[in-house]
């Protein structure tokens, strides 16, 4: 049986006059991408530039909520009350989808960016808030979480749809959770250490962690970072060493139907 996979990456990051990214190249070798919701990055001609831009790429698209910090890119630690944040997803989902819809395309699913991500993977509380809001704004919508995660743990609890993904461009902790980007070992550079990273924890059905630790966990989807310098080479390898070993890359749909 084909192993069946999706390959995502973060869009819409770009603001006003400010330039993140290289959508346009990257839409080419992926299947879902996640559009920034304006509070880390992005603003509405943005997003909708960037949803034309997959429509016409024949790509899935989901949003990407995330904490209201624009000067740290939504990459800074915060706390707020659960109902403050709840209401903070919702307005983001919202805007994506409303969004899509003018577009003629439909949301398919939600992925947290940043610390508000990293948080809810070892915050189970955070994590359940994060699960909640998404279930009251659309229980069909698919969640994208990383894998062996609180926030993955969440979305099933919720009784959402979740699609567990990896890192291909970001180095593992022992406990899962990814090395912090104030490290020098916390990125994998260079397409080919990235696609050997990928095929190492694909072969092993787990995370692996610098150290060698292995944590199995199931891998619906790979991730490539799209404000990286080697972002499209990497997504373009990734695709191409994948199907050349029998994987078959789809929506994610496909995958949390698998």
């Amino acid at each position: 049986m084909t192993r069946i996979l999706n390959l995502n990456a973060d869009l819409g990051e770009s603001f006003g006059a400010w330039q993140m990214g290289q959508d346009t190249e990257l839409l080419g070798s992926l299947d879902s991408a996640s559009i920034a919701c304006g509070f880390h990055a992005g603003d509405p001609l943005v997003m909708r530039d960037t949803l034309r831009r997959a429509r016409a790429a024949g790509v899935g698209v989901g949003a990407h909520p995330a904490y209201p910090d624009l000067q740290g890119f939504g990459r800074r630690p915060m706390t707020l009350p659960a109902a403050e944040l709840e209401a903070i997803l919702i307005y983001q989902m919202a805007a994506l989808a409303g969004m899509a819809r003018a577009e003629g395309m439909a949301m398919v699913h939600v992925k947290p960016h940043g610390a508000l991500s990293n948080m809810a993977c070892v915050d189970a509380n955070l994590a359940d808030t994060v699960a909640t809001a998404i279930r009251a704004f659309d229980a069909s919508l698919i969640l994208l979480a990383p894998a062996c995660s609180a926030l993955a743990d969440a979305g099933r609890r919720a009784g959402l749809r979740v699609v567990e993904e990896i890192f291909a461009d970001r180095a593992y902790q022992d406990d899962g959770s990814l090395v912090p980007r104030s490290r020098p070992d916390a990125l994998i550079r260079g397409a080919a250490a990235s696609l050997a990273h990928v095929l190492a924890m694909l072969e092993a059905g787990a995370l692996i962690s610098l150290n060698g630790t292995h944590r199995p966990t199931p891998i619906g989807s790979i991730c490539v970072h799209g404000d990286g310098p080697e972002a499209v080479a990497t997504a373009r390898a990734l695709r191409a060493g994948l199907l050349e070993r029998g994987y078959r890359l789809a929506g994610l749909e496909a995958i949390a139907a698998d």
